[in-house]
């Protein structure tokens, strides 16, 4: 009984937004209530868990929220400056078609934005994109979340990468190479989901030996990187050769038709400068130390106390998460639209009215989103604190047994989807996994690397990661269309993540008897 109470809340809102087609607002706010009820009244949460559970999900969920705000101030600026359009009529000429489109936007530049930020900027920023090159509004966000799964761990500047470490104990050099092989498994295959959501069995005759090619060089890139523990940056080494390989396939691509666009470089740099400053901007506070520490000076952060349930589940005390005023990558993209917005404006280039323009469109789309992104991480921090997130781990080891291998997936992505985060899933659930793996004999490190690319891949279809997406292209309320969609390539991936893991252990044991 208390296994179904636990994950009620998630399977209510798998219900409500697959099943009745509920916008994430609305069935968040059904999860979050859910879970305060069942945490209360058969967890043991009392009002003072339950208040400091909302107080960390509050910052967590601000942190999320400083993002979506800024990718809408960024997204609606390029809007009104035309440069959507600009680049939407570049990229038709650069792409000889729109499998090859899909690949450079959605699975090669969006895996970019993931290595340097994260957080839900690449959906945000390439979706509108897509949409612009004429990928319905759905498509445009499935693809890109797909497609920047592979980057998640080594992301962020490795920060997935570094949570695991610290929650296991174990040194980077022993998990590093073991992740990377996983997640180059989910490269080539949502490379295939990419390709196949661009336009079926045509697209991936068109566009197969691209997308290979991106894939193994992305995938050996990173691979190499994390053996050579390069950690923070195997992520954007391998998305960078991938986009490398990627472009200069479309650019030597026979034409038959005449060029109906300037592509010149000097007439494509004004048309590129909004996504140029961007990204100057992410390197600058990453690699400038001194630029990173002044403007991460002035951070929000509350310290919480430990507390416990009933029955002896304790949450130790510690900080909420820390959010940077200035240094947040909610901030970095609206410093970034602030540029586009002045460079546009001293081009000439920003018609009257666009400020009104900007505004509506931005609180259009936000307000809705900041509804189901409160309510969604909320219910998260709730069902943590009353220690209903491990039980539902536990639960599922225990009916594994044997398979473990195979349970130890799910129980990565269970962790991500909850918490819309592979880093907060390797944090609860690191030493857990660490702990079964050691007491049923099985490799310590291919365990973890099945349960890290489960998580990521999970991740990026949690709900608040979709709201995120959904945002910025007008489906605010249909972000059930888009995990339907997204479920069935995700499902199908965890499963070979697992039987792959099944696999190697297997013949590890195999191979220690035949000793």
């Amino acid at each position: 009984m208390d296994i179904l109470l636990a994950a009620s809340p998630i399977a209510l809102i798998l219900i409500l937004m697959i099943g009745f087609r509920w916008p994430g607002g609305r069935a968040g706010v059904a999860g979050w209530l859910a879970a305060l009820l069942v945490a209360g009244l058969r967890f043991g949460a009392g009002p003072r868990l339950l208040w400091w559970a909302q107080v960390r999900g509050l910052f967590q969920a601000v942190f999320v929220l400083y993002i979506i705000w800024g990718a809408l101030i960024f997204f609606r600026v390029t809007e009104a400056t035309g440069t959507l359009q600009e680049m939407s009529a570049a990229l038709k000429q650069i792409s000889p078609g729109r499998a090859l489109q899909a690949l450079l936007l959605a699975y090669g530049f969006s895996a970019f934005l993931q290595s340097i930020g994260g957080f839900g900027v690449p959906v945000a920023v390439v979706a509108p994109i897509l949409i612009s090159v004429g990928f319905p509004a759905v498509e445009a966000v499935v693809m890109p979340s797909l497609g920047d799964a592979w980057a998640v761990s080594f992301g962020s500047m490795g920060s997935s990468f570094f949570a695991l470490t610290a929650a296991t104990g174990l040194e980077g050099h022993v998990l590093a190479p073991w992740m990377a092989a996983m997640l180059a498994v989910v490269c080539i295959q949502t490379g295939f989901a990419v390709l196949w959501i661009a336009g079926g069995r045509a697209a991936l005759r068109k566009a197969l030996a691209p997308m290979l090619a991106m894939a193994l060089v992305m995938a050996s890139v990173q691979w190499l990187a994390a053996w050579a523990g390069l950690w923070s940056i195997a992520a954007m080494l391998g998305s960078l050769a991938g986009l490398a390989v990627g472009i200069a396939w479309a650019v030597t691509q026979k034409r038959d038709r005449p060029l109906s666009a300037d592509l010149s470089p000097a007439a494509l740099l004004p048309t590129m400068a909004p996504y140029a400053i961007l990204l100057v901007i992410i390197f600058a506070e990453n690699f400038i130390p001194p630029l990173h520490d002044f403007l991460g000076a002035i951070a929000l952060q509350v310290d919480v106390p430990q507390v416990a349930t009933a029955q002896g589940w304790i949450t130790p005390a510690g900080p909420t998460r820390d959010i940077a005023l200035f240094g947040h990558p909610g901030a970095l993209l609206i410093y970034a639209g602030i540029a586009t917005l002045g460079m546009a404006h001293a081009r000439g280039k920003l018609a009257p009215g666009s400020g009104k323009q900007i505004a509506r469109g931005v609180l259009r789309s936000g307000v809705k989103s900041t509804v189901g992104i409160l309510t969604m991480v909320g219910m998260a921090a709730t069902m943590d604190h009353a220690g209903m997130i491990t039980q539902l781990s536990h639960a599922m080891a225990d009916m594994a047994g044997g398979l473990f291998p195979l349970m130890a997936p799910l129980i990565g992505a269970m962790g991500a989807f909850v918490t819309g985060s592979n880093t907060n899933s390797n944090v609860l659930f690191g030493a857990f996994q660490l702990q079964v793996a050691e007491a049923l004999g099985y490799s310590v490190p291919v365990i973890l690397a099945a349960h890290n690319a489960s998580a990521a891949i999970s991740s990026v279809v949690a709900p608040a990661k979709i709201i995120v997406g959904c945002s910025t292209v007008g489906l605010a309320g249909r972000e059930g269309d888009v995990l339907r969609r997204a479920a069935r390539y995700i499902l199908a991936i965890i499963a070979s993540i697992g039987g792959l893991a099944l696999l190697i252990t297997l013949v590890e044991s195999y191979a220690l008897v035949a000793r």
